[in-house]
């Protein structure tokens, strides 16, 4: 039986998850936000205190929208990409923060990987040519992230245009 990831029994030569990071974990938000409020509660009392109590509510409004701030950034973080190779295939399927889904399917040896870099900061765009027509991949990982990915890629790529390796034993 020939399932959806072994298609006609292809074996992936290269396969990567690639998720947004992350570097804030769900108790270090806890902790930021208790550190905020007691912040702002602080302040605000101060104003209460010194007769400016609409003030006080500006401070809570403060803390709601920084927390709403990172509930969107926590959202957004749910999309991710998955690329693999195989020797017929190039399949890339990106998965949106609301579960929308694309997939591209591509012969490897007509398609290009393109990279654009900045003297200063590396890779700052990967995508792939096919026909003429571009599909940015990975924009999710950082500079030294992307040209680690795309060596990576680039080495699957070609062993997908060289063909299986035939070793008699």
């Amino acid at each position: 039986m020939i399932s959806g990831n072994d298609l006609a029994g292809e074996r992936p030569l290269f396969s990567a998850l690639l998720t947004p990071h992350r570097s804030l974990s769900a108790k270090g938000f806890v902790i930021l936000m208790v550190v905020i409020s007691a912040i702002s509660f602080v302040a605000g009392l101060a104003f209460l205190l010194m007769g400016a109590w609409p003030v006080f509510g500006f401070f809570g409004l403060d803390v709601a929208l920084i927390w709403w701030a990172f509930r969107i950034n926590y959202r957004h973080a749910l999309a991710y990409e998955e690329v693999q190779v195989t020797g017929a295939h190039l399949r890339i399927r990106k998965v949106s923060h609301r579960g929308a889904e694309k997939n591209w399917v591509f012969n490897p040896l007509w398609v290009k990987l393109g990279q654009e870099v900045h003297d200063e900061f590396g890779v700052t765009r990967l995508y792939l040519v096919h026909r003429g027509r571009e599909l940015t991949i990975a924009s999710c990982l950082g500079p030294d992230e992307k040209a680690d990915f795309a060596a990576a890629l680039a080495a699957a790529l070609a062993q997908a245009r060289r063909g299986p390796d035939i070793n008699p034993l």
